[in-house]
């Protein structure tokens, strides 16, 4: 049961026999839309149609976003999730809809991290969301994060909260964000030009398509053009509950599976095998339900209160989030971390120096100590190249700044502290021997 996104795309996603002429990507789109549309159960790319079907039987909604076609995508695979004995069922309890661009979405009702490779959303037709699924926090890696247990138990929470409506409404609301600047991705300022509300299926459909980091990437760049700090919010969304010190089981419904020492999690004394039943009186159906009241909450820091079941007895626990508690999550696995790389490190690729060669041919004992794991080679991502960065060198001082300890501390510290057209001095140890290099930061 436990079969993670990654290794469902890559068995399923083989090499073509040799000799077989690779498909383009935009065949592999039209493909997945007969496919889809001629077996009929998943409502493709028409959300006004799954709204109206919702309404007209009752069923709640599930909505889910990703891109077609991808293999780089982590997702859980269509055939094995629609044939899965225990997910069947539950699925066909819903009106089900796949969204596989994000032109035209409205991002007043879909709000969700979009570094992800794809997220679900389980809803009413009247627009209340239920909760959200879909989590990731490395590149490429799934695990811990999850699993179709863990979706098939969303599944059922959503199907409680639904025969519960509207007596459970009261603590939805908050699961829905306030308006956003843009009503569609195609109207802000970086996209509105190049793409427009649909797909375009008798062109070049694969490159008409908004993919959803997009939206991110247009916030961010939207900041930097007109040379303001990115925001917290925009710069570390979604903040992963392990970095407060919480490690949730993925097979289960906001169950903790561990508690780190020494953590904001363990100061709150979260406990294993404590079920998360609601934060700040939200319903807690999956871990994207717990980043998305991390989201929501205030940078400066704050109390959050959640209710537990704790060997089948009710507890009230409170966590409270110091401030700048988000800089402990990890962003450097982004893929919005790509532009921020253009902007504050020139298309550099930082990694922490190992603790054993501390103190060793000039690096520093404490303090700063990171290691150039790759050089951009082209366009704004060559700029560090281009300033005299190679492979192998250390950066120990960074705008004067020591204490920017990894890969995201510097991009942090760029992307709120430097402005387009700044030149930043960054002190590098190459061969053992101290240099100063000057950093150009773009837009």
């Amino acid at each position: 049961m436990r079969l993670l996104f990654l290794t469902l795309s890559l068995l399923l996603l083989a090499c073509p026999v040799q000799g077989q002429q690779k498909k383009t990507r935009d065949q592999k789109v039209l493909e997945d839309r007969q496919k889809v549309t001629s077996e009929g159960f998943w409502i493709y790319n028409d959300l006004n149609a799954a709204l109206t079907k919702a309404r007209d039987t009752g069923k709640p909604l599930l909505v889910v976003l990703r891109c077609i076609p991808c293999e780089e995508c982590v997702k859980l695979d269509d055939d094995l999730v629609d044939q899965d004995p225990i997910l069947r069922p539950l699925l066909e309890q819903f009106v089900c809809v796949r969204i596989v661009s994000t032109n035209g979405l409205d991002l007043s009702l879909f709000q969700f991290d979009t570094d992800q490779s794809f997220a679900v959303f389980m809803l009413n037709a009247d627009r209340t969301i239920y909760g959200r699924f879909g989590t990731r926090s490395h590149r490429t890696e799934w695990v811990g994060d999850v699993s179709l247990k863990g979706l098939a138990l969303a599944l059922q929470g959503a199907l409680e909260l639904h025969a519960d409506y509207p007596a459970s409404k009261a603590s939805l609301l908050a699961k829905s964000g306030p308006a956003p600047a843009f009503a569609r991705p195609e109207l802000m300022p970086t996209l509105k030009d190049k793409y427009t509300s649909q797909l375009n299926y008798t062109g070049e459909v694969a490159k008409s398509c908004i993919h959803c980091h997009q939206i991110g990437d247009a916030q961010r760049d939207l900041y930097r053009s007109r040379g303001e700090a990115i925001p917290d919010t925009v710069l570390n969304p979604y903040p992963h509950p392990r970095s407060l010190g919480l490690i949730l089981n993925p097979d289960e419904r906001g169950t903790v599976k561990e508690v780190r020492e020494r953590s904001l999690a363990a100061a709150a004394d979260f406990r294993p095998g404590d079920r998360i039943t609601q934060l700040n009186g939200q319903p807690i159906l999956s871990i994207a339900d717990v980043q998305w009241v991390l989201h929501n909450t205030s940078s400066s820091g704050g109390p959050i209160l959640a209710r537990v079941q704790r060997d089948g007895q009710p507890l009230e626990l409170g966590l409270t989030l110091p401030a700048g508690w988000r800089n402990l999550d990890e962003i450097s696995w982004r893929v919005s971390a790509w532009g921020l790389r253009r902007m504050v490190t020139g298309g550099l690729l930082l990694e922490s120096v190992e603790s054993e060669l501390r103190g060793k041919d000039g690096i520093p004992a404490e303090g700063m100590a990171l290691r150039v794991k790759h050089v951009g080679q082209y366009g704004p991502h060559a700029a560090a190249k281009n300033a005299g960065f190679q492979a192998g060198d250390i950066l120990v001082s960074f705008d004067k700044r020591t204490d920017l300890l990894t890969d995201s501390a510097v991009l942090r510290y760029g992307a709120t502290e430097t402005k387009p057209g700044d030149r930043v001095a960054v002190d590098i140890l190459r061969a053992g021997k101290r240099q100063t290099l000057q950093l150009p930061m773009q837009e």
